[in-house]
């Protein structure tokens, strides 16, 4: 199992080098000597827990806490507080802040490994069960929650550094004849495997391959351009096809295929990430109506 990765946080390079003695057994240990430095760092390296100290000069570890909290990206990492300051009110503003913990120094390093350990197990579960709540359970794709959530962000993201953003939507081709013919489990089988090849197209960390709803899949591509998207949504077709699934009531084809709409915008100010789907939809209409099994973008 992959250790994990704990950021210390403290201006005294005496504290950050006996918490890392301390915790480097079972942790990946990361340092970082300002507040500063620690908000990047959470940023770059997604930590599962900082150990943050208060006192520090320029910015102390209250104002890193609340950056943290604030941040999407890092709101969710645990925070516990390491710190001279004993008493019973600096504890309570510290959780108040959002802090999961206070350790009191001079730090026993029993007591600092216990309590790594069980918050770190602690989001492990909630990351796990995270992830279950964003994930398909007949696919294991992303679900429509995910999608969107993920639509949204990559939208912001391509509104703030002027990228493009490109959605693939993708429709089983008859499906409803081929669960009519070869019933429903049939059908869900169907899915898996269809799933399994778009998947498997989906290459680099940021491109999401979600189920969007029935026998509906989207591909959601950041940074990527129409005819870039188009090359990728030519490879799910290809991959589906490939597989050869028996369809006997298909229309034109002895096997299931995909119609795929693809569409790319460039985000601009107060335009609906909705406007992608809408593009994307047509497109895929467009296929349908073409003669199903091909890619149409949008015009």
């Amino acid at each position: 199992m992959k250790k994990p990765r704990v950021l210390v946080v403290d201006d005294s390079a005496t504290i950050r080098r006996l918490l890392e003695c301390v915790l480097r057994g079972e942790n990946d240990v990361l340092t970082a000597s300002s507040g500063s430095a620690a908000l990047q760092m959470a940023l770059d390296e997604s930590p599962d827990l900082i150990l943050l100290d208060i006192s520090m000069p320029e910015m102390d570890g209250h104002e890193v806490c609340r950056r943290l909290k604030a941040e999407p990206r890092t709101n969710g990492i645990p925070v516990i507080f390491v710190s001279a300051l004993g008493e019973p009110g600096d504890e309570a503003a510290g959780l108040n802040l959002g802090a999961i913990d206070y350790i009191i120094k001079p730090i026993s390093a029993p007591i600092v490994q216990a309590r790594v350990r069980n918050h770190v197990e602690l989001k492990r579960i909630r990351d796990t069960l995270a992830a279950l709540s964003m994930q398909d359970g007949l696919t294991g794709l992303a679900n429509r929650r995910r999608f969107d959530e993920m639509l949204q962000q990559e939208w912001r993201r391509g509104l703030r550094l002027s990228t493009p953003v490109a959605l693939i939507m993708c429709d089983v081709d008859y499906f409803k004849k081929y669960n009519d013919h070869y019933g429903h489990l049939s059908g869900d089988e169907c899915l898996k495997s269809v799933a399994s090849a778009i998947k498997a197209v989906a290459l680099r960390p940021g491109d999401l391959a979600a189920r969007y709803g029935g026998e509906e899949f989207a591909m959601l591509l950041p940074h990527t351009d129409a005819e870039g998207a188009a090359t990728v949504a030519e490879k799910i077709r290809t991959g589906v096809e490939k597989l050869r699934i028996e369809h006997a009531r298909h229309d034109s084809e002895p096997c299931v295929t995909l119609s795929l709409g693809v569409a790319a915008l460039t985000p601009e100010m107060d335009q609906p990430a909705e406007q992608l789907i809408a593009r994307a939809d047509k497109a895929l209409y467009a296929a349908k109506h073409g003669g199903r099994n091909r890619v149409a973008l949008a015009g």
